[in-house]
């Protein structure tokens, strides 16, 4: 071995060749090619997550339908805050689907999913999800901001609903009901291309918040049919288990959280060695 092969510093190194310690994250995750019959069959293998483990999914579809009561109570004093603050079900939904996902991830396995695992299932990826976090929480606050500002320029002051939500949408507001919908496609569409697959990666994955986010939104822009199709379906599914007072999220919402980790799993390929352990 020469000596200048024995002296190699670790800048000179290809990045195969560094120590796991000095890795650099992971920006080339390949992709899956996905077809428009996938997202159905995301659903139907979370409804069988769901009845593998079905206490667990209940305790997080009750927090989902606990959500959408205390909305609801907020509306009737602050309709304009509370429709700001709708749109964080974007960002702690996925947040809360973690143990979810913990469970579909230990089941995949072939071993028992744990309660007390699947509340504690971000302690191993802290870091990241931390910072995936806050800049997700700047998006909803400027989300917010946003719906505030459609509001102050739409009405003279902030207008008195008396917690009727069909008052809101009265056909005299449609300026009101345009902009407000457009603002909020708009920031609901970014934070749906990031979040679509970026957590559960966080999640299963050695890798940053940014890797996962930019590949999340890597898959939307390179596949947005079938994107924009589950999308729909979540949307779809959540409205309607919403209507009857939110009970529909106590099954619903489990369900779509383990079918949004067999969407993450169809999309991204395998690779065993950047795979956080099982903990």
């Amino acid at each position: 071995m020469s000596a200048t092969s024995s002296t190699m510093s670790p800048e000179d190194q290809s990045p195969d060749e560094k120590t796991p310690d000095n890795k650099a994250p992971d920006r080339s995750i390949e992709l899956n090619t996905l077809g428009f019959a996938d997202p159905l069959r995301w659903i139907v293998l979370g409804f069988r997550d769901f009845l593998k483990a079905p206490g667990i999914g209940l305790f997080y579809g009750a927090c989902f339908m606990a959500m959408g009561w205390a909305l609801m109570k907020v509306f009737q004093s602050a309709p304009a805050y509370t429709l700001a603050l709708s749109a964080g079900f974007l960002l702690t939904g996925p947040f809360m689907c973690l143990g979810l996902y913990h469970v579909s991830r230990t089941l995949e396995a072939g071993q028992q999913p744990d309660f007390g695992q699947s509340l504690l299932a971000w302690d191993a990826r802290i870091g990241p999800l931390g910072i995936f976090g806050f800049v997700l929480l700047v998006l909803e606050m400027l989300w917010g901001r946003a719906s505030l500002i459609v509001f102050a320029v739409s009405f003279d002051g902030m207008p008195d609903f008396k917690g009727s939500l069909l008052a809101l949408l009265d056909p005299e507001n449609i300026n009101f009901i345009v902009a407000y919908v457009a603002v909020g496609a708009l920031f609901a569409g970014l934070i749906y291309a990031t979040c679509v697959i970026s957590i559960p990666m966080l999640l299963d994955r050695n890798t940053d918040a940014i890797t996962a986010g930019l590949t999340s939104f890597r898959l939307v822009l390179t596949q947005p049919g079938v994107m924009i199709w589950w999308g729909l379906l979540l949307t779809g599914l959540v409205v309607l288990a919403m209507l009857p007072w939110f009970a529909g999220l106590l099954v619903v919402g489990p369900v779509l959280g383990h079918a949004s980790w067999h969407a993450y799993r169809a999309a991204v390929q395998r690779d065993a060695a950047a795979e956080v352990p099982q903990g």
